[in-house]
């Protein structure tokens, strides 16, 4: 009798510290993810930051910055990475009725940003660095992935505070553009040099977001202008997909990468949603096509057979290109994108993971590193969170 009483307290323990997920294995996955985020990056006792990297490396040098780290004190994350953790908690937050994600955002996450808030430079932001620093570069791409967060908590919790977020980072958002190039949002406020898709394809979903939230007619208007610019400055005609950024003396930055033309696709289709103007569903479905043949191959994780997989690549841009095709299923119900993207995320599931249970870029687990960047788990904690509701 006594061994029957321990195992029932055991399994309502389990279910009161772990959450109940285990009915929908992607949220499984997604809360597992998370758990071992907080076991193994948190930073000093107290102040709820997070690391960069797990193990620590005091000598890591930051290449994301425009100023780069040099320095080895600066070893908790940056803004980005920690920005991560919380798009991956919001889509937990979306997706599940469980009450903890809301308290690991009220007591984790908010409290982790606010070290991050910086409103003595106007408009208010976020910069890239820990305020307790000094003053730090401040990205519009940072921020409007925030805005973007704030905007979905606002939809998804009908809580105004969240809402009043959101609208604060769009007025830096907004600040951005000016009329160098025709128009367009930087992408630092401290190095106006080139006018980036990162900074822009965001802006147009976090308006369009604005706009289902509050139905304020700027915000649509807007999110077709940023759109607009972005298609005819910084799309690739040949394939739909987008390049990285313009600079102000015009020169094109070729690089395509996956969130870049995942963030147009999910803003095409946004609008198609909105105005019913069936040209931005044909955009969303071009670009869908074009990132199949370019960011997907054919080769499989283990058995060879199976749909495309994805292609080695920044996890974080893949969670973000996940956002586009998700939305576009939701218009169009064309189910073949989202197939390769189970597969490849139960590759990784399966062959990507190391002792601690965090991911490796290389999603067949062929090739090894030791070195876990935060912003790649936060990014895994997001996409098996998304894939929940898809059946």
């Amino acid at each position: 009798m006594n061994k029957i009483v321990v195992v029932f307290f055991s399994l309502v323990l389990s279910v009161l510290c772990f959450g109940n997920n285990n009915s929908n294995p992607y949220i499984g996955k997604s809360d597992s993810t998370l758990n071992q985020i907080y076991k193994f990056y948190k930073a000093d006792a107290g102040n709820h930051l997070l690391n960069e990297t797990y193990p620590v490396d005091p000598k890591n040098v930051v290449s994301y910055v425009i100023n780069q780290d040099t320095t080895t004190k600066k070893r908790v994350a940056y803004l980005w990475p920690t920005s991560a953790v919380l798009s991956g908690v919001v889509a937990l937050i979306e997706n599940t009725s469980d009450a903890r994600y809301q308290t690991i955002l009220d007591t984790e996450i908010l409290p982790a940003l606010d070290h991050y808030y910086d409103n003595v430079r106007q408009p208010a932001c976020y910069q890239s660095y820990l305020s307790s620093d000094g003053k730090q570069d401040r990205y519009y791409d940072d921020n409007m992935w925030l805005n973007i967060d704030f905007a979905d908590l606002a939809l998804s919790t009908k809580n105004k505070k969240y809402l009043r977020k959101a609208e604060e980072i769009w007025k830096f958002v907004a600040s951005g553009w000016d009329n160098q190039l025709g128009g367009g949002i930087y992408w630092c406020e401290q190095k106006k040099e080139s006018k980036n898709t990162c900074s822009n394809a965001p802006a147009a979903v976090a308006a369009a977001k604005l706009y289902k939230a509050t139905k304020n007619p700027e915000y649509l208007q807007w999110s077709k202008k940023i759109y607009a610019w972005t298609k005819q400055n910084l799309q690739d005609k040949s394939d739909f997909l987008y390049y990285d950024n313009v600079s102000l003396k015009g020169h094109i930055g070729k690089q395509k990468y996956a969130y870049n033309s995942g963030q147009m696709l999910q803003a095409a289709v946004l609008l198609y949603n909105l105005t019913k103007d069936r040209n931005y569903l044909t955009d969303a479905q071009n670009i869908a096509a074009g990132g199949y043949n370019f960011f997907f191959e054919n080769k499989a994780a283990a058995s060879g057979k199976g749909p495309k997989m994805l292609k080695k690549g920044n996890i974080w841009f893949t969670a973000i290109m996940l956002r586009g095709y998700i939305e576009l299923y939701q218009a169009d119900k064309n189910k073949t994108y989202l197939d390769a993207f189970k597969y490849s995320l139960d590759a990784a599931w399966k062959h990507a993971r190391d002792e601690n249970g965090f991911f490796d870029e290389d999603w067949t687990g062929k090739e090894k590193n030791p070195s876990k960047w935060l912003l790649a788990q936060g990014a895994m904690v997001e996409m098996y969170a998304r894939l929940s509701t898809i059946k």
